[in-house]
């Protein structure tokens, strides 16, 4: 309950005001077969006159309406404080996940953490629902029930101490078998939503391949195992019902034959042995929705229990220790030492082995090398994507770890192997560098990235939408989008991951021109597959397996490093120039 008391505190009113409710429909209910029995008893030994029966007529009218009222109440607040604690519970859960490395994402895949905000979330507000319903209205009815049922005939109620112990252990040995099936169910929601999204996602590739059938039967293995999961789990709720309701009619039915015999004896009057039967079905119906409140605590709690995971995920990288928070990059000097780094801990082999740099502030720097050298892992270290395991990584003299993530990321801009653009217009994509900037600066950004040219000719210009990922646009354009996003956050350090492959050389020549002038002051890192993306740079860097093999000027690695002549020579020809 400690766990999640700073979600019900804020709305500590509607928490009391709901159960409090309910309690006024239970006073109702228990007070109702009282009423009843007094009508009954009275018409039964001839005594019933007009006047009595409508005032106890009135009575029962204004006892329903205090019911009816307790019961709108109850759910009403019930209502308000399960959906605001579960709303606060999502946007901790999201303001979480954004905090996570992509280590934390990764042990969690992405799926997961969708279902987790959603599904297990709702899983959570359903039972807060439940419980503010039935917490007191349940135990009410069942005590309030129990007296009365004890005052009108203590030797009949003794029926109970059989019913209600065959009853809860019935209900105790259900709970213990459902929730390992629950938290079952969930994982199976997890793997269903990761088909999905990545189906969804890919959706171009996967037509571009005709693999659609082939996604469908994975997704239809997928749904598979979330239906006999489910199945499997609502095995244990299908018996509740009929189970619980038997042992509530064998109860009522052992009642009648014992009630009848003493109404025959005139030692019970027929309107109290009425009452008894009513108490009867009220003990027992609030122990069935104890019963339904329980196992509904058993997917509540598979899904607690995932959310805590989250909640209590301490992420790989933070700024907690940070001893220069205040800090700001200012020149853009970037220094490697002896940095090595494995993705998986305890693997033998490293992504990157020993690396030592310095990169100057305002210069041009190309990488180059293979695919899967590291170029880009080594990158990612400066803003901190990744932190060494081995090593240090210093801006301006600083290492990253002593900066606050907020400022060390404000000073580096990246334009990344993957183009991501969001939905809304181009316009907003663009102020993700600078949600300050003005409209002139923007478009400068777009002209300096050559992507003016083409929003210009759309019909709305910069108020254009996007769709999800910016799958309106071809390839080139959103590389252009997304260095124009990177220009107008005017960065200390700027990472270009392969940023211009999909537009050509020309674009690519006016581009980087645009990074002489308008980045003048700032450091460039180009990781590029095409030797003419970098052979302008002041110095490349030429790295295979995780190692530095070369640095220079394009004609001093042309003479020197056999590596970089070999890729120089297939793309510019034997010259290599």
């Amino acid at each position: 309950m400690k766990h999640w008391w700073k979600y019900i505190r804020p709305y500590k009113a509607w928490f009391i005001l709901g159960p409090l409710c309910m309690i006024v429909e239970v006073i109702g209910e228990v007070l109702m077969p009282m009423l009843l029995a007094g009508v009954i008893n009275a018409g039964n030994a001839g005594t019933l006159t007009v006047g009595s029966s409508i005032g106890t007529a009135g009575l029962m009218i204004l006892t329903a309406l205090f019911m009816m009222a307790g019961g709108i109440g109850g759910a009403y607040f019930s209502s308000k404080a399960s959906i605001a604690f579960a709303g606060d519970i999502r946007n901790d859960l999201y303001r979480k996940i954004q905090s996570f490395s992509f280590g934390n994402i990764d042990r969690f895949s992405t799926g997961s953490l969708v279902t987790r905000v959603t599904n297990d979330v709702t899983q959570m507000q359903n039972f807060v629902a439940m419980v503010m319903r039935m917490a007191l209205r349940a135990p009410g009815m069942m005590i309030g029930g129990l007296i009365m049922a004890i005052r009108l005939r203590s030797d009949l109620a003794m029926t109970f101490l059989i019913s209600i112990p065959v009853l809860l252990v019935f209900v105790g040995s259900n709970i213990l078998t459902a929730f390992p099936r629950f938290k079952n169910v969930q994982s199976k929601v997890d793997g269903l939503n990761s088909t999905v999204q990545e189906n969804i996602t890919n959706v171009r590739v996967v037509k571009s391949f005709v693999r659609e059938e082939d996604e469908n039967k994975k997704f239809h293995r997928a749904n598979g195992d979330l239906k006999n999961a489910q199945l499997r789990a609502m095995r244990i709720v299908i018996q509740m019902q009929p189970v619980t309701t038997l042992i509530m009619y064998i109860t009522v039915i052992a009642v009648a034959w014992q009630g009848h015999t003493l109404v025959l004896g005139k030692e019970m009057a027929v309107g109290d042995l009425s009452a008894f039967v009513n108490y009867v079905i009220q003990i027992l119906s609030s122990l069935i929705m104890v019963t339904f409140l329980f196992m509904m605590s058993s997917r509540a709690m598979a899904s607690a229990k995932r959310i805590r995971e989250v909640l209590e995920e301490d992420p790989d990288l933070n700024d907690d220790n940070a001893a220069r928070k205040d800090l700001t990059v200012k020149e853009g000097r970037v220094e490697f030492r002896h940095v090595s780094f494995r993705y998986y801990k305890h693997s033998e082999d490293s992504v990157l082995d020993d690396i030592s740099l310095s990169i100057e502030p305002g210069s041009t720097v190309g990488i180059i090398g293979s695919t899967g050298c590291g170029k880009s892992t080594l990158v990612s270290m400066i803003p901190r994507l990744y932190d060494p395991d081995e090593g240090e990584i210093l801006v301006d003299g600083v290492n990253v770890k002593d900066y606050s993530l907020y400022h060390l990321r404000e000073g580096v801009g990246m334009v990344l192997q993957k183009n991501v653009l969001f939905s809304g217009t181009i316009a907003e994509n663009l102020r993700w560098g600078d949600e300050d900037a003005t409209d002139e600066e923007m478009i400068a950004a777009a002209t300096s990235s050559q992507a003016d040219k083409f929003v210009s000719t759309f019909l709305q210009g910069y108020d254009s939408e996007l769709d999800k990922g910016g799958n309106n646009l071809s390839g080139g354009q959103k590389q252009r989008l997304c260095i124009a996003r990177a220009l107008l956050k005017k960065p200390k350090i700027l990472i270009l991951d392969d940023s211009t492959s999909a537009v050509d050389t020309a674009t690519e020549a006016q581009i980087r021109h645009a990074f002489t002038h308008e980045l003048a002051g700032s450091t460039k890192i180009i990781i590029a597959q095409r030797i003419a993306s970098v052979m302008d740079a002041d110095r490349i860097i030429v790295m295979n397996e995780g190692k530095i093999t070369g640095v220079g000027t394009h004609d001093e690695l042309l003479e020197s490093n056999t590596e970089y002549r070999e890729i120089a020579e297939s793309q510019l020809g034997k010259k290599g120039a």
